[in-house]
């Protein structure tokens, strides 16, 4: 649950600012142009400030992908989970997903909300599906991370936490959880 619960208290951080501060990115191709500009400067981010800025804009390019009437859903489907709502918070992340099953974030807050109520194997079920769509997805890679450590799955974790530093190599903790997933599949004591 504290893992959903901070995955989405960072997607919700990222909600797009208004049009005037920040302008939508209406084409998909300026969108992938912005995004991988974006990436390039998260790989080379020199600290966790710099990271978690250029990972909030990644975010903020990523929700303008949303229809209106499926970022009101989000949105309450973010608050239905901050009150420990998960079950209203899954309801709320699915008729978002009817209304745009290729939205990659749409998918990631159903996964959060379905860790929340427990059914691990349905929000691992949901994170892969936000990487076939997104593959660099790392708010996904770290939720998947945490899924599979939680599973036992300690190798998995460890090579989804990898694929994380990777994609954002100055995420908040990141060489630390790096460590102590190591620690824990050599045995050793964290």
């Amino acid at each position: 649950m504290r893992a959903a619960i901070c995955l989405l208290a960072a997607l919700a951080c990222a909600s797009p600012l208004p049009a005037a501060a920040q302008p939508a990115l209406q084409t998909p191709a300026a969108r992938k142009a912005e995004l991988d500009r974006l990436f390039a400067a998260l790989a080379v981010a020199p600290d966790e400030t710099a990271g978690a800025a250029v990972a909030m804009r990644i975010r903020q390019v990523w929700l303008q992908q949303a229809s209106p009437a499926v970022t009101l859903l989000l949105r309450r489907g973010q608050r239905n989970l901050e009150v420990e709502a998960a079950a209203d918070a899954v309801e709320d992340f699915d008729a978002a997903l009817t209304l745009q099953p290729d939205f990659p974030d749409a998918w990631l807050m159903r996964a959060a909300a379905l860790s929340a109520m427990g059914d691990m194997r349905g929000a691992a079920q949901d994170v892969r599906q936000v990487l076939v769509l997104e593959p660099r997805q790392f708010d996904a890679l770290a939720l998947l991370s945490r899924l599979q450590e939680q599973a036992g799955d300690l190798h998995g974790a460890l090579r989804a936490w990898e694929a994380v530093l990777k994609i954002h190599p100055k995420i908040a903790d990141g060489e630390a959880r790096l460590r102590s997933l190591r620690g824990k599949v050599e045995g050793q004591p964290t």
